[in-house]
């Protein structure tokens, strides 16, 4: 499995955490897909576009998933 590494930050929001991942062309992208209830977050339908996701979650889209380390 892929990991995001948050680098000296404390979190990453969902919707730059999908973008910066390549997974959705643009932010907006990333909003409207998380909006339609196709992300998941530690297996669990995440809707809030900017939920602050932090080092040990596991975020899932379009049959990808990528665990954010510290």
């Amino acid at each position: 499995m892929a990991t995001f590494s948050l680098g000296k930050h404390p979190h990453v929001e969902l919707c730059d955490l999908l973008k910066l991942e390549g997974w959705t062309e643009s932010g907006a992208q990333a909003k409207i897909v998380i909006a339609d209830g196709q992300v998941k977050v530690d297996g669990v339908v995440e809707t809030r576009k900017r939920c602050k996701i932090v080092a040990g979650q596991t975020v899932s889209f379009a049959g990808q998933s990528i665990t954010v380390a510290p």
